[in-house]
Parts: structure tokens; C-alpha cells; sequence
């Protein structure tokens, strides 16, 4: 026995040997730690929840352990009936603090060359285009390596234009007018850099396709948004304060002598523009018939310049700065005011115009750190703080309800502000789904989940609801100046007109989708559109019971 031991002795006395050893023994041993851990986790698991839910439970564990040490304790919301089940059946959205940002570029992955022209845009033809003359005259950006016919797309209908036209394999040119001749489609030869399967026009010629925008979508001429054909004002000099004669007057002339004067309206009357901002004088809410505007600029042969009666008013890059201060409140309210709503019914675009409209910031009860960045400062205060006008809440149940004094309740058109919500979930704030989070499993189970939440929020809302302001988000994008003023009126603030004809001059925000990317078939199954037309009803039948006047007739079943 004693020479076994005497060579295990020598062994361990040689020093390099002794030291890898040790490190082997103490990696073997933290293994064997790391493992028994691990075990012990999954059985502890498997012992409260069950096997099936052990993945799961894990997961959500991890997730708690790293929101403790977050600034705040994090809120969850959705229908009561999933807080009951615990939180093994928490969705995806319970968590929070997530920096949803992205692209359109991030938007187009896995887009195929047959879904750019189905429902999207509709291909016009070949086009010269003149670099002294440009056949689109809208914003312009070139990509020598990654072009391709849908970005060019996307990029111009996000900026709302009605034209998209690609140019030597690599340029992209917006516009609202085709300002060329076409020619024969073999001289638009050139593949597009990022996709050889698509041709991008050619040397000085144009592809064009002209965007199927969403009907609200702006007009635009280059960098100033069309507002329409409107009537003189009585009093010209007060409405629009600066003006002068421009000899061979133009469309660009007009714009950028009002955007040099720091004005945001530019407004054509023949061969005389003015330039001024929308006041109680001049609004810009009676247009009239664009025939009664069609007078040709003397030094523009496809645009009109108006006249002497009826001016073409386009709204310049110069913001208005009217309604653009924005603070907290002087003094801590005690009385909080909710702005409530389904996710995907317009709760962050009423924000963004409640905001402008009274000058005081609105806060939050979660926390969303890519809101905070785009502006809204009041995300990072507590929602008890009292220093927001009102809080963003999606909660809907008795006892968040019961701790607000007053709400302004969102409600939208259940199918768009299911889309609109299962867009931000699986592409953030303005990016989109894939088609395959559309065509998988994820859409169904999304619908059987959500749907019936879209109900039960307005109504839990309606029943628990201490003052209660119903608003529909297709009332507010229809007649934004008068239900916008509600709004105020209904937060025990003075209305400033002036301010509220600022706010529809800069009311898409920034976060606004692009109305481009539709889907070419209708992601609702029959018996998906039987259950929420269901829905539709219950909550029509709640909101009369009220004395309100019920949904929207456009999403009302038939």
C-alpha cells in the first residue's frame, strides 16, 4: 500500500503536472455545481407548474429577476381572464421596456418581387427624365449596392407621395406629378443593384409605379405637402401677412420664398404669392373644387397657380412653432385623467395631439423607452406624479379603473386596431409583421386572445369608469379640429384655436406607418369575422345604453 501512495506523492510534486491538475479539479467541480443548479431549478419547476409549463415558468423567472433591477417595478396588462391563469400564460406583450425601433428596410425582409405590385403599386411604364428637369420632382436618394423596386417604394410612400420611379439600376425619385414623356419599355434595361430579377429603369429614363396610398395620405410637391383649393379671404393682408409679385411664378418659387420668410403656409393667387400660417382668418377647413384654382404657372407648365380668387395653398417644411412648447404641469394635480385604450386604437397618436393642442406633456402607466426618446418626456415620470395632463393605460381592469378620477376612452375599428397591434408586436412602433408571422400560427392565436379583449376593456371602461369621454378614432381622424377640442375641453383647459389649427398642420407625429405595405388577401377567416362582428355589437348595444351615439357606421356589421 505504501508504494502506491509514495508514487501518487512524486505525481503531485512535480509542478507542472500539480497545477493542471488543479485546474482540472476545479473545472470538474464547478461543472458538477453548475449541473446539480440546473436540476434543481427543473424539478422545483416541474413540482409547481408541471412538466409542460417548465420551459415556460423558466423563462418568466429569468424575466422577473432581471425587471427587479429595473428603476421601476413593471406593470402588465391584457384581459383579466389571462391575469387569472397566472403568469405562465402571460403574452408576449406583458413585458415591458423593450426599445421597439426600426425601418422601413428591417419591414421589407422576406418580401417577394410578386408582393411589391400586388396591392402595393401599380407599374405605370418608362419614362425620360432629365437631370436640368427632373420627371419627379419629390425627394431623391441613391443606393449604388442595395436598391431594389420596393424600398424605392416605401421610402416615397412614407414621405406621401403618389409616385415611386427608379433610375440607372441604383436612384430612387419621388414626385406627385409624371413631369415627361414615356418611352418604350426596352430602354428601361437596367437590373436594380439589390435584386437582379427586377429592372430599375435605365441611362436618363425612369420605372415608374404609382403608389396605392391610403386616401388620407398628403399630396406633395417636392418638400411642401398640397393642402387644396380655397377661397380668398376677406381680409388678405391680415390672414396672410407676407407677399410679393413673382414674375414667371411657379410652384417652387412660391415655397421657397415663404419657407426664406420662415412661414408655413404658402398660399399661389395667379402671378402674386403669400405666405402666412392658419389662423381663425384663413383655416384652411372649406376647400373648394380644384377646377376653380386651375390657372397654369407662367414659369411651370404642369402646375397650377391659382388666382385672383381662389388660392392653391401648399404647407411649407417651416414648422409652426404655435404649438410646440410643451412642459409640466405648474402645480401637482390630484385628479388623474386616463387616456385610455385597446393597444392598437390610436392611444400614442391621441397622446402626440393632446400634447400639441394643450402645451402640457402626458404620461404613462408602463414605460417605453423608444417613446421617451421621440419626445415624450412625461413616459419616464410615476403615472401618480401629477404632473401629466393625462396617462396612456391599456388596463382594464375594476381596480386600475377605479384609480383614475376621469378617462378619455380610444376605441377603433376592432379589425384595423388588431392589425395595427399585431404590426407593433412583431415590428415595432411603425415597422410591419412579416408575411410570415401573418401566415403562421402567431395571427389565429392572436386573434382568439385579443379579440375578445378589444370587448371587455370598453366595457369594463363603460361599467367602471368614474367620467368617462368616449372618443373614436375615426371621428378624430374625420373632424380632428372639433374632437380634438373636446379633448380639452374635457381636461378643464382653456382652447386655444390657434393652436389647435397648428396641431392639424403637424398631426402624423412620428409614429405614423406608411400607407404602402397592404396585404394582398384579407387576413380574416369567416369564423374570425363571425366572433368580432359578435363583439362589434356588444359593445354598440353597451355605448347606447349610455345615451352615446354607438359605433362608427363604417365598422358597424351588416
Amino acid at each position: 500500500m505504501a508504494r502506491p501512495l509514495l508514487k501518487i506523492h512524486r505525481y503531485f510534486h512535480r509542478k507542472p503536472i500539480r497545477f493542471f491538475s488543479f485546474i482540472l479539479l476545479y473545472l470538474t467541480a464547478g461543472s458538477l455545481v453548475f449541473l446539480h443548479s440546473g436540476f434543481s431549478s427543473d424539478t422545483s419547476t416541474t413540482g409547481a407548474s408541471g412538466s409542460a409549463g417548465s420551459s415556460t415558468s423558466d423563462a418568466l423567472g429569468l424575466l422577473g429577476r432581471v425587471f427587479k433591477e429595473t428603476r421601476r417595478t413593471p406593470r402588465r396588462f391584457g384581459p383579466p381572464w389571462m391575469k387569472e391563469n397566472g403568469a405562465q400564460d402571460a403574452p408576449e406583450w406583458a413585458g415591458r421596456g423593450v426599445d421597439h425601433t426600426s425601418s422601413w428596410s428591417h419591414g421589407a425582409k422576406g418580401r417577394t418581387t410578386k408582393e411589391m405590385d400586388d396591392g402595393r403599386a401599380k407599374y405605370i411604364g418608362c419614362y425620360v427624365d432629365d437631370t436640368q428637369k427632373r420627371a419627379l420632382r419629390g425627394v431623391s436618394f441613391l443606393d449604388y449596392k442595395k436598391m431594389t423596386v420596393f424600398r424605392c417604394q416605401d421610402n416615397c410612400a412614407e414621405r406621401g407621395y403618389l409616385y415611386a420611379g427608379l433610375e440607372f439600376g441604383a436612384e430612387c425619385y419621388c414626385g406627385h406629378k409624371i413631369q415627361a414623356p414615356n418611352v418604350s419599355e426596352s430602354e428601361c434595361n437596367m437590373e436594380c443593384k439589390g435584386e437582379k430579377s427586377n429592372i430599375c429603369g435605365g441611362p436618363n429614363r425612369l420605372s415608374i409605379y404609382r403608389l396605392e396610398l391610403s386616401q388620407e395620405s398628403a399630396r406633395r410637391y417636392g418638400s411642401a405637402i398640397f393642402k387644396g383649393c380655397f377661397k380668398r379671404p376677406d381680409n388678405v393682408t391680415l390672414a396672410l401677412p407676407a407677399s410679393a409679385v413673382i414674375k414667371n411664378m411657379s410652384v417652387d418659387k412660391c415655397v421657397d420664398m415663404c419657407t426664406e420668410k420662415e412661414f408655413s403656409l404658402a398660399a399661389l393667387a395667379g402671378e402674386k404669392c403669400h405666405c402666412g400660417f392658419p389662423t381663425s382668418l384663413f383655416t384652411l377647413h372649406e376647400h373648394e373644387d380644384e377646377e376653380l384654382c386651375l390657372q397654369r404657372c407662367a414659369g411651370e407648365d404642369f402646375e397650377s397657380c391659382g388666382n385672383n380668387d381662389f388660392f392653391v395653398v401648399y404647407q411649407t417644411q417651416v414648422q409652426d412653432n404655435r404649438c410646440m412648447d410643451r412642459r409640466f404641469l405648474p402645480t401637482r394635480s390630484k385628479h388623474l385623467v386616463a387616456l385610455a385604450s385597446f393597444p392598437g386604437a390610436g392611444n400614442t397618436w391621441a397622446r402626440h395631439l393632446i400634447e400639441l393642442a394643450t402645451g402640457y406633456y402626458t404620461g404613462s402607466y408602463y414605460f417605453d423607452g423608444s417613446l421617451y426618446n421621440k419626445g415624450f418626456k412625461g413616459e419616464r415620470d410615476h403615472w401618480r406624479s401629477g404632473r401629466t395632463i393625462c396617462i396612456k393605460t391599456h388596463e382594464s381592469g375594476k381596480k386600475e379603473i377605479e384609480d383614475f378620477d376621469a378617462s378619455i376612452l380610444m376605441i377603433r375599428n376592432p379589425y384595423k386596431a388588431l392589425m395595427a397591434e399585431f404590426n407593433r408586436k412583431y415590428g415595432g412602433h411603425i415597422g410591419f409583421a412579416s408575411q410570415a408571422h401573418w401566415r403562421g400560427k402567431e395571427w389565429p392565436e392572436f386573434v382568439k386572445n385579443y379579440a375578445p379583449w378589444w370587448a371587455s376593456h370598453t366595457l369594463d371602461w363603460l361599467k367602471y369608469g368614474k367620467k368617462v369621454q368616449v372618443v373614436h378614432f375615426e371621428d378624430l381622424k374625420r373632424e380632428l379640429f372639433s374632437e380634438l377640442k373636446g379633448m380639452v375641453i374635457f381636461l378643464d383647459l382653456e382652447v386655444s384655436e390657434d393652436r389647435l389649427l397648428c396641431v392639424e398642420g403637424q398631426k402624423d407625429g412620428n409614429f405614423k406607418r406608411s400607407g404602402l405595405r397592404k396585404l394582398e388577401y384579407d387576413p380574416y377567416t369567416p369564423e374570425m369575422r363571425a366572433t368580432i362582428d359578435r363583439l362589434i355589437k356588444t359593445v354598440d348595444t353597451a355605448l347606447r345604453k349610455r345615451n352615446l351615439s354607438g359605433v362608427p357606421e363604417e365598422y358597424r356589421p351588416r
